[in-house]
């Protein structure tokens, strides 16, 4: 699928402009994919391209990233603000009509924010996560004393997160040209480069700016987790040969706290999503169509 242009702009609770994008079928349902880190709105073009004949897919650059908005500072990067261009996004693209969520990576963190606030109990009909559990779920899984070693297995997988902690200096390395090609290793996964059906242009902001991300909310959230039920239904797909999700964590973790929840282990890399645009989009469809009928309004 071509690369889009932007459609148009929504406006956050903050000022934030989130630019958002329009692709498929303009009387199908409603699917709003959220892309992570380092990544933009282009990530999902394979899958808005699998799905397109079926839904309206809405993709939008998350503040920082893209042709969105790059506000300064930690605080604008918080859960809350995040969860807020969320609204406004939906808002705008269908009011009166609950959504179906599909997030990855930092967009899946995120969206377990309104996945898990009452205000949005009738605004989203499913809920599909991949690479991107939620904090507090995870500190609460990180403290279950009856699996120290894949814990620690996991803080060792994850040590990137302290790292970009520290004050100035992951900014100067993401902008190192070794960076970009740890990602494509990361897609590839040991696979020949004709594999990634998507790939990804990334803009030095995409790599900077996330990075706040990481300070706005990890050390709080698992530090001091306070997770939340959801009765949405929910589902995870965990890539197998993900570097920094283990398929333990994606798996365990929602299940003391999401009532409706399907599990599937899909055969990619951490960036499945452009690995294999046409699994995804299969999921994805077969989960919706589940649940369409059942929390329509």
């Amino acid at each position: 699928m071509a690369h889009q242009s932007v459609n148009h702009t929504v406006t956050s609770l903050d000022g934030t402009r989130i630019a958002v994008f329009e692709s498929g079928n303009p009387e199908g349902p409603v699917l709003v994919a959220v892309h992570g880190y380092p990544d933009n709105h282009s990530v999902w073009d394979g899958v808005a391209a699998e799905l397109g004949d079926r839904y309206r897919v809405i993709t939008y650059d998350v503040r920082g990233a893209g042709a969105s908005d790059k506000p300064k500072g930690k605080a604008a990067y918080k859960i809350d603000r995040l969860v807020e261009d969320f609204a406004a996004v939906i808002d705008d693209v269908s009011p009166d009509a609950p959504v179906h969520l599909l997030a990855h990576d930092w967009g899946s963190i995120q969206s377990w924010g309104p996945v898990t606030d009452p205000r949005f109990a009738d605004r989203i009909a499913s809920y599909t996560s991949i690479s991107g559990p939620h904090l507090d779920y995870v500190g609460t899984w990180m403290r279950d004393r009856s699996h120290p070693g894949a814990s620690l297995r996991q803080a060792l997988s994850s040590w990137y997160i302290a790292v970009f902690q520290i004050p100035w200096l992951p900014e100067r390395v993401v902008r190192l040209a070794a960076v970009d090609q740890g990602i494509a290793r990361a897609e590839l996964k040991g696979r020949a480069e004709t594999a990634l059906k998507n790939p990804v242009v990334r803009s030095e902001a995409d790599k900077v700016n996330g990075i706040q991300l990481y300070r706005a909310n990890m050390p709080q959230r698992l530090a001091r987790p306070r997770p939340v039920h959801t009765s949405i239904p929910v589902q995870v797909l965990a890539p197998t040969r993900d570097n920094y999700v283990s398929t333990r964590l994606a798996t365990e973790v929602p299940v003391p706290f999401v009532d409706d929840l399907t599990v599937v282990e899909v055969d990619g890399s951490h960036w499945v999503v452009s690995e294999q645009p046409d699994v995804i989009g299969a999921l994805v469809d077969t989960f919706a169509g589940q649940h369409a009928a059942t929390r329509a309004s």
